[in-house]
């Protein structure tokens, strides 16, 4: 089981939805798509075990994938949405009473970091944003002080939902959970990317922006077009105000709603069936 599937917790939460150990979770004989993708569901040079299958989110990584003469795909939705179905009241409050953005800066991993322009972005974040704003950083920003105190100043609440883990250590199994209840209190959802936030933000009701200094990413791999191409595939979904109902349109699509499975489907697919 490749440590990636780990990630967010996310094998974990298909673990539970399929009736499993949770803490625990069974191998998953393939490699699980972690975030949203705009490639073939994994970063460019991402190595494969041959023959093992890939299980991603939408149609989209699988047909991308087969144009890049790769196989063995099957599309399964995005384990966000069967949290959802397991956690449908978790932080909900009446929606009159949801109020501010979550902003997600755009964050680096633990092979690279971000660099650019906070106090230019803070200042668009002030001029755009019609109520309180709390920031999320990921862990690999918030430990970097010198970035955490620039959205502190500028007098945000600023969140961390925990470590995604790495090598099998330190994955924060409720990080979704975390996340899921946060996003279900705030009005809209935004970033300087469109990323997999803004996808989770709108599942859950929240009006999304895309806008800001989309900052660069040490070692990024250009090989998937970048931002630039996120632009081109996907305008409807960038910036200040976004309609929603294409908002949610295409989040359903991104995300895989319509490839949901019933638990018993899911145990027959990644082999988790008992066995006497």
């Amino acid at each position: 089981m490749h440590h990636h599937n780990h990630y967010y917790g996310q094998s974990h939460i298909l673990a539970r939805y399929a009736g499993l150990d949770d803490e625990f979770p069974p191998r998953l004989r393939g490699y699980l798509q972690h975030g949203w993708n705009i490639g073939c569901g994994w970063n460019p040079v991402h190595e494969f075990f041959d023959g093992a299958w890939r299980f991603v989110w939408s149609d989209w990584p699988r047909r991308r994938g087969h144009s890049l003469g790769r196989r063995n795909y099957h599309v399964v939705g995005a384990p966000w949405l069967y949290l959802l179905q397991m956690e449908p009241t978790l932080g909900v409050i009446p929606p009159e009473q949801r109020e501010g953005t979550l902003w997600f800066l755009f964050h680096g991993w633990e092979g690279g970091k971000i660099s650019g322009d906070h106090q230019r972005l803070i200042d668009e974040i002030k001029e755009t944003e019609p109520g309180p704003v709390t920031i999320s950083l990921y862990y690999t920003e918030y430990e970097r002080r010198e970035i955490r105190r620039h959205y502190e100043k500028a007098g945000f609440d600023v969140v961390c939902f925990g470590r995604r883990g790495w090598n099998y250590e330190g994955t924060d199994r409720r990080f979704l959970y975390k996340q899921l209840e946060t996003l279900r209190r705030f009005k809209r959802v935004a970033s300087n990317r469109l990323a997999t936030a803004i996808f989770y933000g709108v599942s859950v009701g929240c009006e999304p922006a895309v806008y800001g200094d989309p900052m660069e990413l040490g070692g990024e791999n250009p090989l998937f077009g970048g931002v630039q191409r996120i632009g081109r595939l996907w305008p409807e979904m960038i910036g200040k105000q976004v309609d929603v109902a294409v908002a949610r349109q295409i989040t359903d699509e991104e995300l895989g709603r319509a490839w949901v499975m019933p638990p018993q489907e899911m145990r027959m697919l990644f082999d988790w069936r008992e066995r006497d």
